[in-house]
């Protein structure tokens, strides 16, 4: 079953739009993953699919029926929250089946819809056991459980592993894979975690300010942003950004086909020791597979327009904290052993073809195809 969003917009009195003309389409068995920061309309859209929400403007399909109007019972989906709302004096197997007895199905296949599901997660030990006598990923199973023991054509998905520690998180986003590999029901999950979207989504759509930056494959977010935004918010650590000409930013230069202004990205595992940018140590942070640094460049640190549009102002206030005297710094992943302490001057280079160039103006990436052949275009974003 596939869902499209065709230019739905949600706007609230007195306030910017919460989704704006957002255009998207979630093929048939895929797995997509909504992604952004706080407030950027994540949840806002993912409940206009659901119909918890009025769409102000444009229209939604499911399985090419226009749902826009119709009552959320009716669009044949199931919902997983951040909140796992199991009832607490009712057993696992209950909680399971509370949905199918409200839709008066036969006692019969309640029971057996229960025990297939129950051993598809892993729960046939604790089918009698209370909400109150499990851990918090047994809890998140069973509220998972309560969705997929309907046998919906989709399932929508709201933070649904925020509540867990961080190894738990892991555990379920693995189990999560597993499941929708298993089943291969249409699936759309919000979360404000990029590992988390880039681990689980087949695609993954970037929303900022209500509005779709690029929706790709993870794996064509990371290598090809189509603007600053994407570029500094998908990718751990973030993706290094400055003002050049030419490839030259302060007494540093790299290799570069942009003769004009630009903004250079570089993510922190393309850089390696080697001839090329002089830098001092400023942090060291090993973390045993690997090693972060944070070194300080001779070039003054990003004031870019384009950057400061692009970026929170939370990211776009990082690379203060560790600057000196209003110098740039870059992270850097090394080798877990690298020979590198806190003052060391060091020089690093990089491969040319993992530069990554960004208009200084728009913040839209250059398109270096068109730059080739004598023309400067920057890339449209890529799905919206």
């Amino acid at each position: 079953m596939s869902i499209r969003v065709e230019a739905v917009t949600k706007a609230y009195k007195n306030g910017p739009r919460a989704v704006d003309e957002v255009s998207l389409e979630v093929r048939d068995g895929e797995f997509m993953v909504l992604v952004g920061p706080s407030g950027c309309g994540k949840s806002t859209l993912l409940k206009l699919i659901a119909g918890i929400e009025e769409v102000t403007d444009g229209r939604i399909y499911i399985s090419d029926r226009d749902v826009t109007l119709l009552d959320p019972r009716k669009r044949d989906i199931a919902m997983v929250f951040q909140s796992y709302a199991l009832y607490p004096h009712l057993s696992v197997r209950q909680n399971l089946g509370f949905g199918l007895k409200l839709r008066k199905t036969g006692k019969a296949e309640i029971a057996a819809r229960v025990d297939e599901v129950a051993r598809i997660l892993g729960l046939e030990e604790m089918l009698d056991r209370k909400p109150g006598e499990l851990s918090g990923g047994q809890r998140q199973r069973v509220a998972m459980g309560r969705a997929i023991v309907r046998e919906p054509q989709a399932f929508l998905m709201d933070e649904p592993l925020s509540n867990l520690d961080a190894k738990l998180r892991v555990s379920m986003r693995a189990q999560l894979s597993r499941l929708h590999e298993r089943l291969g029901v249409t699936t759309v999950y919000v979360t404000h975690d990029q590992v988390e979207a880039m681990t689980l989504g087949q695609r993954v759509a970037v929303l900022r300010g209500g509005v779709l930056q690029q929706c790709d494959t993870p794996e064509q977010l990371f290598d090809h942003p189509a603007n600053l935004f994407v570029a500094a918010f998908i990718g751990s650590p973030a993706m290094n950004l400055v003002e050049a000409e030419g490839g030259r930013f302060g007494s540093c230069a790299v290799p570069s086909p942009v003769e004009g202004r630009c903004i250079l990205g570089i993510r922190p595992h393309d850089l390696k020791l080697g001839p090329g940018i002089p830098a001092v140590v400023q942090v060291v942070e090993r973390l045993g597979t690997e090693t972060h640094v944070v070194a300080g460049i001779d070039a003054p640190r990003l004031r870019s327009a384009a950057l400061a549009d692009a970026l929170d102002a939370s990211a776009a206030d990082d690379d203060v904290l560790l600057a000196e005297d209003d110098r740039a710094s870059f992270t850097v992943v090394l080798d877990a052993r690298a020979p590198v302490a806190v003052g060391d001057r060091i020089e690093l280079t990089v491969d040319p073809d993992r530069l990554h160039h960004f208009d200084a103006d728009s913040g839209n990436a250059v398109d270096l195809g068109a730059l080739a052949g004598g023309r400067r275009e920057v890339v449209a974003p890529r799905g919206v």
